[in-house]
């Protein structure tokens, strides 16, 4: 087994990780957040806007069961790419998409992916997904974790805007 991680940062991360974890390959999805300034934040200073943090996701993966590239299908059909302002209800940067690589080759897939889903054309906006380099990652409260089996209501309510994005964009995926 070759375990690797990824990071992605598309919303709330509460909506992000059951369809990471329901997988082949998918050992383990932790929420936390990414990208900012501050260590060890938490969701209330995160929340605030004021560390520079995005909701984020961690995977880790067998990639001899799951590819990196599988992963990033998965994460543009979750994540709206055109909206550079926040995901669906949730605005502001710290709900932004970003995919954050840790090597030159998950950089180099993520680019071509992302090429690749804007020449399709399927969006009539540009894709903003940024691509960065990993910074360090740090895990959301417990509460925040596997949120989809702890509400299972309200995780619902908050999903339906992507089912909704689902079906207009992806509905030939699905």
């Amino acid at each position: 087994m070759a375990v690797q991680t990824a990071i992605f940062a598309g919303g709330c991360f509460w909506c992000m990780v059951e369809p990471f974890e329901k997988m082949a390959g998918i050992l383990k999805v932790r929420s936390g957040y990414t990208g900012g300034l501050t260590k060890n934040p938490t969701y209330k200073e995160v929340c605030s806007h004021a560390t520079g943090h995005i909701e984020a996701v961690k995977i880790w993966f067998d990639d001899d069961q799951v590819s990196y590239e599988q992963l990033l299908d998965i994460y543009w059909m979750i994540a709206d790419p055109t909206d550079n302002q926040g995901q669906f209800n949730d605005r502001g940067n710290t709900y932004k998409t970003v995919i954050f690589t840790n090597s030159d080759n998950q950089k180099k897939i993520a680019l071509k992916s992302k090429q690749k889903l804007q020449n399709t054309n399927r969006f009539d906006k540009p894709i903003v997904t940024e691509i960065l380099e990993e910074k360090p990652f740090y895990d959301a409260e417990e509460e925040h974790q596997q949120f989809y089996k702890k509400d299972p209501l309200r995780e619902a309510a908050m999903m339906q805007p992507r089912y909704e994005f689902q079906e207009k964009y992806w509905s030939d995926k699905l």
